[in-house]
């Protein structure tokens, strides 16, 4: 008597080495949940570690009106507003360190950069050392506005890390 295998994809080939192996629904849900649940948990440690940094700066330095760097500051042309533009630009790069070489994260890295050309542009112009021309005044106007809102910026990044984006 002659053995008839059926066409219903058995072989005698070990389990699992299939070419047309497909896995189950199960399995790739799992594998799905698993890689969400990484996601969460990296973005939950980034924002811890860069609100960690963000709040002693921000309770340093102030944000929005109440920075150094607001141009409704009298300090926006001083040594208080260039340290706070450093710390701005150390905590923006501290903050892309972060997320390097990990999906999502999309506002808080555009945020973080945007913020370090800021801080940059802010120390090429001298704005923190009272410069007296017009034109260079005028010129620290936009990257001292950045820098002032910049550690709320950054936290919001990291919250909305959090929802991937």
């Amino acid at each position: 008597m002659t053995a008839v295998a059926l066409l219903t994809g058995c072989s005698d080939a070990p389990a699992g080495t299939g070419a047309h192996r497909v896995a189950s629904p199960v399995a790739s849900a799992g594998r799905a949940a698993a890689t969400e649940s990484t996601r969460a948990a990296v973005a939950e440690h980034v924002r811890t570690v860069v609100e960690d940094r963000l709040s002693a700066d921000e309770t340093r330095f102030g944000s929005g009106t109440g920075s150094p760097c607001s141009t409704s500051s009298p300090a926006m042309f001083t040594a208080r507003c260039g340290a706070a533009a450093q710390a701005t630009g150390a905590d923006a790069s501290f903050a892309l360190e972060q997320i390097d070489r990990r999906e999502g994260f999309a506002t808080l890295r555009s945020v973080a950069k945007k913020l370090r050309t800021a801080v940059a542009g802010y120390e090429r112009l001298g704005c923190a050392d009272a410069p007296t021309d017009t034109a260079a005044r005028h010129a620290c106007l936009e990257p001292a506005a950045l820098i002032a809102q910049g550690f709320p910026d950054l936290r919001s990044g990291t919250d909305l890390g959090l929802r991937g984006a």
